[in-house]
């Protein structure tokens, strides 16, 4: 059975053609014939031809300003439109491999492994696994959401022409659209002409939930119903097993922007949106429930829902029954169907919380089955079921996030008022004196009394004050979580305590509003988690609050900061020890854990395959939920296209399936203690050795001269500021900005430098390669770190790197960019030889991607090297040199 008509190589030939065409239209002959010039020159030193680049840098830097902008504008719209490319060949790989039976990590196998055991544990599993993806803000896409929407078009017709039959005239006219849409592209401009606002953040990700989510996820739960089925003895309902989450519109973690009302339009809005869908699922479900009321039963439950109706909507009732006499399930869905209209509404009747609307949705799929109607439930009905019990009436719950010191001062602030010196208060005082606030009755500040405060206090405390009227309004569900940032004492859990407490949002012992998420990320945080998790967990206050949230707690540990400050190789061991140590403090304290993964898109701030990364956790730390973030251009990458988005929650629903079931099949990984020993070796040195680096005199000047950092400082990826204070310390820049500049300039030293250091001290220590080899094939953790190092390691071009490099001053480039250079040399092949292969990725598809991608990618990292060289740039070149960012982030998929 052919699936499809065409392939990655057809497609790559006929749409760079097809921008060639319009380039020349749109331009001029010189000008295509420019960029064609420079690509070929860039092709052949690749493939051998030229032994060096000069005739392309040559080529380059003797183009006229403008000359030099058609030649980024390209190259640019070039990857844009080989991503699309790509993408369409992942979707064939996925169709072809259904068809075949061979997909990997797909939901049959999930349930032939479940098969293996005992149907209590099946159901178990099932019960115990939550995936919370969250989508964060930070980055935002680098592409505009105008340019996405016209790729999205080209890419419909991309997968019209490719699945399928078509006359020659009907291809012709899709062909035509796709000029068309190239021919807009070229003419819209790349970059933006102001900063992202907070709204434009969070719209781009209710674009992905609305748009492919809220039908993907019916789909997977239907996928994986149906391989229970086939391996499950008996008849298992599959529960909830996916929440989405978000922080756009409510992370206020160094974003100033993100006031109360920008959190308050986005809960308004996203409610509007997932009502909206109910009320459009329900209306094609009423062209399907046409039953005859004179011939069936309905049943006493459903006629008495009906009812109930009835009496609450007395004047929708009549216009049902006269529109739908005799047809009871069609009249109970339009009454639904108003109940819905009028959630937030000031007249009577709508659906007070999201458990009115399950309940109907129960009795409708009761009665159906009870009349010989299983096939209309199962194929109309119950995909309802699932996405109502997934996106809420909320769409997708929000996070609030702050930094820890803002909750400081604010509660200081409002206490001096009451003659109380918070800040005098040592860490145990603080921890006696929030506790014994949040045990009494009376309130000791005043949320509303805010003049005297300073800005940034009077901020915190209207938070928490809007906090109680947004659960009130919208249901605790819909922003019940609140993450600390930099949390490294439990008084500063127990501040957010006191503050929500303050605002009525917890009332102990019978109700706390929301979960209190510690988000460990510093050296002294993580390696202290016993210390202030168990201080919260023996606390009478933060205990009553932890039962009253069912005993769940939430730990969130940051992938990023932490791989900046401590290197890749040390953090990674850092963040996989402290999984465990969290794990066993919450098993002494009978408390179920919840781990929340802040991973960015680069493999540096812990990115890398995600079903591969949930099959890598230590077992102790698998208690069935997991959450993670999902950020920047890896949301377009997982979520824009519905099958590649079904493929991706299909992996990752795989991947905790089997996780939760080995967890419980051995609860304790069995690590050998020589491999520990190891580890401890290896990612001391590499500690050592990275932090050398980046605190030796003149690095920061280094980072600055051979790595765009500055433009990338001014570009406007999102609302949030690159630094936390202006300052230019590598401590001080975000994390997203420090990998953003490295990524550029191809030389991608935060997912690898240190490693090979790492590995020497291991073997000068009497370390043996035998036992690394053995410790890759056996041990998930290390078999990972090491492949992710070996993506970051063959996505770096160290040559290019060297033309940045040649920007610094002298005696910075003599300093560093050796030291660099060996330390890439050396990792690259230790992995190879602890791995056991002759390169250094294990992906097929990645050396492809790479051939085809560098020689594009070349010109636009060599014009960028010019610009940026020069002293003065007039604006044109100015603008030019921020299209050479898009580009190149393009070409590399990635902004860090």
């Amino acid at each position: 059975m052919r699936l499809h008509n065409r392939n990655v190589r057809q497609d790559v030939r006929e749409l760079g053609a097809l921008l060639g065409d319009v380039l020349e239209d749109q331009t001029s002959r010189r000008a295509f014939e420019t960029v064609e010039s420079c690509r070929r020159t860039a092709i052949e030193y690749r493939s051998g031809d030229l032994e060096s680049r000069e005739p392309l840098i040559a080529e380059l830097e003797g183009l006229s300003p403008h000359q030099q902008r058609i030649v980024a504008r390209a190259f640019t719209t070039y990857f844009e439109l080989i991503n699309l490319a790509e993408e369409r060949e992942r979707v064939r790989t996925i169709r072809t491999a259904s068809q075949e039976g061979t997909l990997e990590d797909s939901l049959e196998t999930a349930a032939a492994e479940l098969g293996e055991a005992d149907v209590e544990t099946v159901r178990q599993v099932l019960d115990d696994v939550l995936i919370e993806p969250t989508f964060t803000a930070h980055p935002t896409e680098a592409r505009r959401k105008t340019v996405k929407s016209k790729l999205r078009e080209i890419s419909t017709s991309l997968e019209t022409v490719d699945e399928r039959l078509l006359t020659d005239k009907e291809e012709g006219q899709v062909w035509r659209d796709v000029d068309a849409e190239v021919t807009s592209l070229w003419q819209t401009p790349q970059v933006r002409n102001r900063q992202p606002e907070p709204e434009d953040e969070a719209r781009n990700v209710q674009w992905y939930l609305e748009n492919t989510l809220f039908d993907v996820v019916g789909e997977v739960y239907d996928e994986l119903a149906d391989a229970i089925d086939e391996e499950v003895p008996g008849s298992l309902e599959i529960p909830k097993l996916f929440e989405f989450r978000s922080w756009a519109g409510s992370d206020r973690d160094g974003n100033p922007y993100v006031t109360p009302e920008v959190t308050a339009n986005t809960l308004e809005r996203q409610r509007s949106v997932v009502l909206e869908q109910y009320r459009d699922q329900l209306k094609r479900l009423s062209g399907v429930l046409s039953q005859d009321g004179s011939r069936i039963d309905a049943g006493s439950a459903f006629q008495a829902s009906l009812e109930e109706d009835r009496e609450r909507l007395p004047g929708t009732a009549r216009t049902a029954e006269e529109r739908y006499p005799d047809e009871p399930y069609r009249q109970k869905l339009k009454l639904m169907r108003e109940r819905l209209r009028r959630v937030g509404d000031v007249r009577p009747g709508g659906y007070e919380t999201v458990e009115g609307l399950r309940n109907d949705l129960a009795v409708i799929a009761e009665s159906l089955r009870d009349n010989g109607a299983e096939s209309v439930v199962d194929a109309h009905v119950d995909p309802i079921r699932r996405r109502v019990a997934t996106f809420g009436f909320s769409l997708a719950s929000l996070d609030l996030r702050d930094h820890q010191q803002k909750h400081t001062d604010a509660i200081a602030e409002a206490l001096e008022a009451e003659g109380i010196d918070y800040h005098g208060l040592s860490e145990d005082e603080r921890v006696e004196f929030l506790t014994d606030a949040v045990l009494q009755d009376e309130p000791v500040i005043d949320l509303e009394r805010t003049t005297d405060l300073s800005d940034d206090a009077a901020r915190v405390l209207d938070l928490f004050d809007r906090l109680a009227a947004w659960q009130t309004e919208y249901g605790s569900n819909a922003i019940d979580t609140y993450c600390i940032s930099m949390t490294e004492e439990p008084s500063h859990v127990l501040e957010v305590l006191f503050l929500a407490d303050q605002a009525g949002v917890v009332s102990l012992p019978e109700h706390s509003g929301i979960d209190i998420v510690p988000l460990l990320e510093t050296e002294y945080a993580l390696s202290g988690a016993r210390r202030i998790m168990g201080t919260l967990f023996e606390n009478e206050a933060y205990a009553q609050a932890l039962e009253a949230r069912g005993r769940t707690q939430e730990i969130m540990l940051g992938y990023s900061d932490s791989n900046k400050e401590n290197g890749f190789l040390a953090a990674n061991w850092s963040l996989y020890k402290n999984q465990r140590r969290l794990g066993e403090i919450c098993d002494d304290h009978d408390v179920t854990m919840r781990l929340f993964h802040g991973r960015g898109g680069s493999i540096s701030r812990g990115g890398g395959p995600m079903n591969e990364a949930l099959l890598a956790l230590p077992n102790s730390t698998v208690t069935g939920q997991v959450k993670f973030t999902e950020q920047g251009e890896a949301i377009a990458e997982k979520y824009a296209n519905p099958r590649i988005a079904e493929r991706n929650i299909e992996q990752m629903l795989n991947a905790q399936l089997r996780a939760r079931k080995q967890a419980l099949d051995q609860p304790e990984e069995e690590v050998p203690e020589e491999w520990v020993d190891a580890m401890e070796t290896m990612a001391d040195a590499a500690r050592r050795e990275y932090r050398d680096l980046l605190e030796s005199d003149g690095f920061v000047r280094y980072f600055e001269q051979a790595t765009p950092i500055t433009v990338i400082e001014d570009l406007d990826l999102g609302s949030r500021p690159a630094s936390r204070s202006g300052e230019r310390t590598v401590e001080d820049l975000r994390a997203i900005p420090w990998v953003f500049s490295w990524t550029q300039s191809r030389c991608i030293l935060p997912g690898w430098y240190a490693l090979a250091t790492g590995i020497d001290a291991y073997a000068d220590d009497g370390g043996s390669m035998e036992t690394l080899q053995e410790m890759y094939e056996e041990w998930p953790f290390f078999r990972t770190t090491l492949d992710n190092a070996a993506l970051s390691l063959s996505r770096t071009e160290l040559e290019i790197a060297e033309r940045y490099a040649e920007m610094a001053d002298d005696d910075l480039r003599e300093r560093f960019f050796p030291r660099v250079t060996d330390e890439y040399a050396r990792a690259s092949e230790l992995i190879t030889e602890i791995g056991q292969r002759e390169q250094l990725h294990t992906r097929d598809w990645l050396g492809e991607n790479l051939e085809r991608r560098n020689p594009y990618v070349d010109p636009l990292n060599m014009l960028q090297v010019y610009l940026l060289d020069r002293t003065h740039r007039t604006d044109i070149e100015e603008r030019t040199l921020r299209l050479t960012v898009k580009g190149i982030a393009a070409g590399m998929k990635n902004t860090g």
